[in-house]
């Protein structure tokens, strides 16, 4: 227990107390008490527009924010340092080795992930905190038990850009007042309370990757809490820049909305194409004019897919923002070029 209303219901891991303070809790837990109603008022939003589909209702873009698209309004620019965003690649925040590599890539980012790669374990998630905490200020190594081999920083760096879990799950090892809280706002919470000094020390932001949204409401709840961070931690506007993964149904009908709520944290938009294929059975499962094949068929020329990203683009260029590609789940064979040349193709 920290506090009368925290309590710590995860196991005390090695180095946890490091980032599992007091004052992190504390920031965490004002961030739940402001916001976990406006998140559930979003979760419900989810349940009601599913409803909608499942009863026939088919998405398209809304009327109540048709000024939104239409206007002629820009995202406020992008740091320096995220120009060039040409290679990207991803990972586990917990695999210490690999944060080490994909820093040390020659990648333009590295994105360290608390979501999609990750399993959502206590201890994943720490030592993922831990992880960056020790990277971002150059004090992070690995030794290899098998083969000995000792892994470092070096001095040039991808930048670093953090996801963290999605609105709709739950950090079931800490509760405040007796519920647990948002494992997007303890994800982001522990990353911005401890980062911040360390970050612009590097001449870098608040980076994130903010996945699995819904609707521009889910991305205005985001700018609210970077809002309330950035006051807390008495910083300008434009530290925390946030690119926002497409991945959803219901995004692909709001960019241009959840770009302008997010205007001055927007780092752009993302494909995110796996997702957005498991959202579109998902909400249009009682339609059967659109049933899907075989995945394997689903290239990025078929026409749903196709307009989606042809969207995307059109859209962060008419607002001055990245528009980036989607992931290709690629992972190098080593000490087999063969099979690595094929994997490519």
């Amino acid at each position: 227990m920290v506090g009368r209303n925290i309590k710590i219901l995860g196991s005390d891991l090695p180095r946890a107390r490091e980032v599992v303070t007091p004052q992190a809790l504390a920031f965490i837990a004002n961030l739940h008490q402001v916001f976990e109603r406006k998140r559930q008022a979003c979760l419900v939003n989810r349940q009601y527009r599913q409803k909608e589909s499942d009863a026939g209702k088919l998405p398209d873009f809304l009327i109540e924010t048709r000024v939104i698209r239409e206007y002629d309004w820009k995202i406020d620019p992008v740091p320096a340092v995220l120009l060039d965003r040409r290679v990207e690649i991803t990972g586990p925040a917990s695999n210490r080795k690999m944060v080490i590599n994909a820093l040390n890539s020659g990648a333009n980012v590295y994105m360290a992930d608390s979501e999609d790669s990750e399993s959502p374990t206590w201890a994943n998630i720490i030592n993922g905190q831990l992880n960056l905490y020790d990277a971002i200020r150059g004090q992070i190594d690995f030794k290899d038990p098998a083969s000995s081999k000792e892994y470092k920083l070096n001095e040039q760096m991808a930048v670093l850009f953090f996801r963290p879990r999605g609105w709709h799950l739950e950090e079931a090892h800490i509760t405040v007042n007796g519920e647990p809280v948002s494992a997007s706002l303890f994800d982001f919470g522990m990353y911005f309370f401890h980062n911040v000094p360390a970050l612009m020390r590097r001449g870098w932001g608040v980076y994130l990757y903010l996945p699995k949204m819904e609707s521009y409401l889910e991305a205005r709840l985001w700018a609210e809490v970077f809002r309330c961070a950035e006051q807390y931690a008495g910083l300008p506007d434009g530290n925390i820049k946030a690119t926002c993964l497409i991945e959803t149904l219901p995004a692909a009908f709001e960019m241009h909305e959840i770009l302008y709520e997010l205007r001055h944290y927007s780092a752009g938009l993302n494909c995110g194409r796996w997702d957005y294929i498991f959202s579109y059975i998902k909400k249009l499962k009682n339609h059967p004019e659109f049933v899907l094949p075989e995945r394997g068929q689903l290239t990025m020329d078929k026409g749903f897919l196709k307009a989606y990203v042809d969207l995307l683009i059109q859209t962060c260029h008419r607002r001055g923002v990245h528009a980036m590609g989607g992931m290709a789940a690629q992972i190098p064979i080593k000490d087999n070029q063969q099979a690595d040349n094929d994997a490519k193709c």
